[in-house]
Parts: structure tokens; sequence; C-alpha cells
């Protein structure tokens, strides 16, 4: 018993010169090292080194794609500035993260390709959930949810009234190429054409405008704030009633458990405290659709 006691009071003692000796490191690197940083080097946190989170921890930046889609990702006409819902929680992001961020834009058609090649870390931008999408990459949260509108010419406002209407063979619809709506469209209206442009998500309404197609359909707010800067020819359908709602978020490559969990967890965070509603009202409000 006499030497358990023993054994156990030289550990205690040497313990505590240990730890004494470690505060006494701490002290001399605080000028230089936060607490936060010096405490960060002591404990193992258990992410894998090849994981995307340890990665942009070790470098101080983050690699973001994404495609321009107001008001979740847009540039300003006048001064080419990036703004939208999801570039501020993207820079928010990465503020709590204390790194940088790295914006490439890339058209929707690309958006996933780009993601799996491991140009971003992470595709920021508004990528509606589709089951092929879901195939080749993760989805994170979902931080918000849209559901999709249908635009047409303001001289077949009397033609078509609602939905419905468009389940025609004498209707082509016109879709952005990699759109979420584009597998969506045969299913709702299996009796409609459809067409496809290249490029950013407002392209799909250009058809539309040369009455080369009825029907444009992209998410809710793409169409409203669209239709409210091209007022001179273009006319919602039934706005009030968005159809197909599905979530809405951002993606990361699968096989990254510690990258995908650590956001699904964030954008839990910014979902619950109710941050996504208030941004989504801030820039409507500014794009003037609200």
């Amino acid at each position: 018993m006499t030497d358990t006691v023993n054994n156990s009071k030289r550990d205690f003692l040497k313990g505590a010169a240990t730890l004494g000796a470690a505060s006494g490191v701490f002290a001399a690197a605080g000028a230089a090292m936060a607490p936060r940083e010096l405490l960060a080097q002591v404990l193992e946190t258990g992410v894998r080194d090849d994981s995307t989170l340890a990665k942009i921890r070790k470098e101080g930046v983050i690699r973001v794609g994404y495609s321009q889609t107001g008001p979740w990702f847009y540039k300003d006409a006048k001064t080419g500035e990036l703004g939208g819902i999801y570039k501020d929680v993207v820079d928010r992001l990465a503020k709590e993260l204390e790194i940088k961020v790295e914006y490439k834009e890339v058209t929707f058609a690309n958006a996933t390709v780009g993601l799996r090649k491991g140009d971003y870390d992470l595709y920021g931008s508004s990528l509606t959930y589709t089951i092929p999408r879901a195939l080749t990459v993760n989805y994170v949260g979902p931080l918000y949810s849209k559901g999709s509108l249908l635009m047409i010419h303001k001289d077949n406002v009397g033609k078509y009234k609602t939905s419905e209407d468009f389940n025609n063979p004498d209707v082509t619809f016109s879709v952005v190429a990699g759109g979420s709506e584009e597998p969506r469209i045969p299913i709702i209206w299996p009796k409609a054409k459809l067409i496809t442009t290249a490029g950013q998500v407002a392209l799909g309404a250009e058809p539309v405008r040369a009455k080369k197609a009825d029907v444009w359909m992209s998410g809710d707010s793409d169409v409203l704030l669209f239709a409210k800067r091209n007022a001179a020819w273009a006319v919602v359908i039934e706005p009030d009633k968005p159809i197909d709602k599905r979530p809405n978020t951002w993606a990361v490559r699968y096989g990254d458990a510690e990258w995908k969990a650590f956001l699904d967890f964030w954008g839990a965070f910014v979902v619950v405290n109710g941050e996504m509603d208030r941004l989504f009202k801030v820039h409507m409000e500014k794009l003037g659709a609200a």
C-alpha cells in the first residue's frame, strides 16, 4: 500500500511539474499566439489530415465555386461586386473559421463536375436537389428550400393561366442546361417539349423573350427577380403558388465525412437561429422583389 501511495505521489508531482513547464511555454508564446491557437496545438481534434476541414484550416483558405442566380449569388451590375444570400453565408463561415475565401465562377452545367475534379472545396451556390446530382455530389444541410415558377411572354397571357395549361404537345419549355428543372419538366409535363440554353440561369428566359419557347421554368426567387426587371414583356404564372418545392443548399465531394459533418451541423445552426430567413429577406428587398 505504501508503494502505491508513494508512486501516486511521484506521478502527481511529475504531472504538476510538466503542467507548470507547459504553462511557462504558453506564457512565453502568448505575445505571439492567441490562446485559441495554443490550445489547438495541444488538443487532438480527430479530424483526418487529408480531410478538407483540416486542409483549409492549415492553408488558411477555402475555395468556393458558385454560379450566378439572384438572390443567392450575383454580381452588382454597376460595381461588379459579388453578393447574395449564400455569398454572405460563405463569408460568415470563413470568418468563424478564421480563413479567407477564393471564389471561382462556373456554369450550372459544370458545377458538380468542377467539384468532383477538386477545382474547389465547396460548391456554395444555389444547388436544388435532384437524384442525378445526389448520385455524384454530397448535399449539405439543407440550408433552405425552393419551389419553381413559370414565366411567359405577355403576348400569351390569355393563352396560359395555370401550370396545368402547359401539359400540351404544342408547348415548349425553356430551361438552362444543367438546371435542376431540366429532369423535372418531363415528369410534371410529359406532353410538353423542352429546349435548353447554355450559361447562367437567366439565359433560360431568352427563348421566351424571342418567342422561340412558350415558358421558362426556374427557381421561384430567380423568376420573380427576372420578371421584375423585365416587366415590359415578362409575366409570371401564379406567382404566389411555387411548384415542385425541393431542398436547396451547398454540395461537397463524397468521401470526406469530417468536412460533411462539420458543414451539416454548422448549416443547421444558421437555419435554426434564423440567419437564412433574415438574409433571404435582406437580398430580396435589395434586389427589388420583396
